[in-house]
């Protein structure tokens, strides 16, 4: 099982965030903040990324490197969150389940009024 948080802001879908590793954070760092629209911390994240290349040599800057992916690839998911909520998102359920598409219906059915978020202006 798999814990996954809810955010939700008024006039948007539900988004739900997985808990645990970032495998997209641990490979391609401040480009997956990016797609996730993480902007602050893909801004420091990159920004460090060019401090250690500019300033460290070598052995130094590539473990410099490798501990900035694995930092990132622990802390993406919070980063993530962190940035929903400087956008407005509260965190309003957890979920426990297998994958998010499971997450996701037991989201709706224990929040059966976010269904109508779900469908196209005008309908239902």
């Amino acid at each position: 099982m798999r814990f996954w948080t809810g955010h939700l802001r008024q006039g948007t879908r539900p988004v739900l965030v997985r808990e645990g590793f970032a495998w997209g954070a641990l490979l391609f760092g401040p480009l997956w903040l990016v797609v996730h629209r993480a902007w602050i911390p893909a801004a420091l994240s990159l920004a460090a990324g060019i401090l250690i290349v500019a300033l460290a040599a070598g052995a130094t800057a590539t473990t410099l490197m490798l501990a900035l992916a694995v930092w990132l690839g622990l802390s993406g998911h919070d980063l993530r969150r962190w940035s929903m909520r400087q956008r407005g998102f509260t965190l309003f359920q957890i979920v426990a389940a297998r994958n998010e598409t499971e997450a996701l219906f037991k989201l709706l059915d224990r929040r059966p009024n976010l269904a109508s978020s779900f469908l196209p202006p005008g309908a239902a």
